[in-house]
């Protein structure tokens, strides 16, 4: 048990480290609006951030519940478009299958599109078959993304500092 709440706190404090610049390095910088590259190499820039949390955290164990998926559905669909830089809803269902082993229905995700439209974080631009989606206000997902971030960072904390009362 001990050994657990050490690998737990030498996690937490990878992570903090991670978080945090130190004052040689510049902020940390989100790149919204990716070239144009291929499903490749979204797929690699995901699987290299992937990484980072695998070795951050004490287990490599890494996967996401579905309903997690849901409940930060917005936030996942502003990373993979920022990703792609410009995608279509198409994409964006089979990547979170594919990254997130989500099945989710386009009745779920298409909303989803269309609320961030309404809202001016998204800009839309109609193709001859699809739609394809952008982001088109940089601040308001960078800080949509940077709350979650810090609302499941405090709630991880939160359930670390518990584990000793069980």
């Amino acid at each position: 048990m001990r050994d657990e709440t050490i690998q737990a706190r030498s996690a937490l404090e990878e992570i903090s480290r991670a978080a945090t610049p130190d004052e040689e390095s510049e902020p940390y910088q989100i790149s919204i609006g990716a070239s144009s590259s291929g499903t490749d190499d979204i797929v690699g820039e995901f699987d290299e951030l992937i990484e980072q949390v695998i070795e951050a955290l004490p287990t490599d164990d890494v996967q996401f519940d579905e309903s997690i998926v849901k409940e930060n559905l917005e936030e996942i669909l502003l990373m993979l478009i920022s990703l792609h830089g410009e995608t279509h809803g198409k994409q964006l269902l089979s990547d979170l299958s594919h990254l997130f082993g989500a099945q989710l229905s386009p009745g779920t995700v298409y909303p989803s599109l269309h609320g961030m439209e309404e809202e001016e974080v998204l800009s839309m631009h109609a193709k001859v078959r699809t739609k394809e989606y952008s982001i088109a206000d940089e601040a308001v997902a960078r800080a949509s993304i940077e709350r979650t971030m810090l609302q499941h960072l405090a709630f991880g904390m939160l359930l670390y500092a518990f584990l000793p009362r069980l």
